[in-house]
């Protein structure tokens, strides 16, 4: 399954590429040539990133022992050095899925997307930080592990920042010069169109990402907790905090590989490692037990879950805010 993904996006990014390289720069060509080549690197990008980078960096294919589709190795198609990711994701968000004050991932350090984050006037803005955000996602991201919190506080060591900084300069000046520089001289006489072709893949890919990732955590419904909370957490406990703060997205086969599978975030969160292609296998299982004993499982539309997400955002711009996140009380009843 994986070789196959990888044959194929690696088959969409050459012919996207070859598209807007070999289009005759005419006047009835270059619009259409322009449109196909940024859609087929649109695709490839979406693919490479959460079908393939995603899942190979959670250690899913690490079994196949390949030293190509193997955790330790791949380098993913965006600005977020691999070795950052895997700590503030695999690790932190992993662990601490939906902690207050310690998953970095509730807000990205800019936004309040629950009542119980102190409210201050520059929340005013942050419907404009969050378009902004969806906008530049992979440049969001690749600052994650920085931990924008802890700068703030300056609780963070200067020397691991320095370094954290460095690698993000490089892997974005990479991501520079390969989207806008090398393939753009590649393309001779239609630089610009593969500029603006590249520029509209990454802005499909951002706002792809955005969408599916924000709407796995933040609709209507999703719990939040305290590090209190979580203290002297039990594994079962650590299952069932998975669960309540993490939501289902459904759609069809498609949408499910395009979406890396996140589409079953509840399955992916309780088993993280496990391949994605066998989430929605195990769905049904994971749906059974959890109306067996009365814990609520989270899957709607993707209109549903994006429009609670962003009703719930431009709520929580003001003070109060948002829907009641009883997380204590949700652990306590079905614990």
């Amino acid at each position: 399954y994986i070789h196959r993904m990888i044959k194929v996006q690696r088959g969409l990014a050459a012919a996207g590429r070859l598209t807007l390289m070999l289009t005759p720069h005419s006047r009835k060509t270059r619009v259409p040539g322009a449109v196909a080549g940024a859609a087929l690197l649109g695709l490839a990008k979406i693919l490479e990133n959460m079908e393939i980078g995603h899942n190979v960096m959670h250690g899913q294919w690490d079994w196949m022992n390949d030293p190509e589709i193997h955790s330790s190795n791949w380098e993913w198609d965006t600005a977020q050095p691999a070795e950052q990711w895997k700590h503030s994701h695999n690790y932190i968000h992993h662990q601490f899925t939906n902690v207050l004050g310690y998953d970095n991932d509730i807000g990205y350090g800019i936004l309040r997307m629950a009542r119980e984050q102190k409210w201050n006037p520059a929340n005013l803005g942050q419907p404009v930080y969050n378009a902004l955000l969806a906008t530049l996602f992979q440049w969001g991201v690749a600052l994650h592990d920085l931990d924008v919190e802890r700068i703030r506080k300056r609780e963070k060591d200067p020397q691991e920042m320095k370094r954290q900084l460095r690698q993000i300069l490089r892997k974005g000046r990479n991501q520079i010069l390969k989207d806008y520089i090398v393939y753009p001289a590649l393309s001779g006489p239609q630089w610009r169109t593969t500029i603006t072709a590249n520029a509209t893949a990454n802005l499909t890919r951002n706002l792809w990402a955005y969408t599916i990732i924000f709407c796995g955590h933040f609709p209507a419904g999703a719990h939040n907790f305290t590090l209190e909370q979580v203290e002297g957490e039990t594994r079962g406990r650590w299952y069932l905090r998975q669960m309540l703060g993490s939501c289902n997205i459904e759609g069809s086969k498609l949408f499910h590989i395009l979406s890396g599978n996140l589409s079953h975030q509840i399955e992916h969160h309780l088993f993280p490692d496990m391949c994605s292609n066998r989430y929605k296998e195990v769905a049904p299982r994971v749906r059974a037990l959890a109306d067996r004993y009365g814990i609520p499982y989270n899957s709607a539309s993707l209109f549903r879950q994006f429009g609670t997400t962003w009703l719930n955002n431009l709520r929580l711009a003001f003070p109060g805010g948002g829907e009641p996140y009883e997380g204590s009380q949700s652990q306590a009843s079905h614990s």
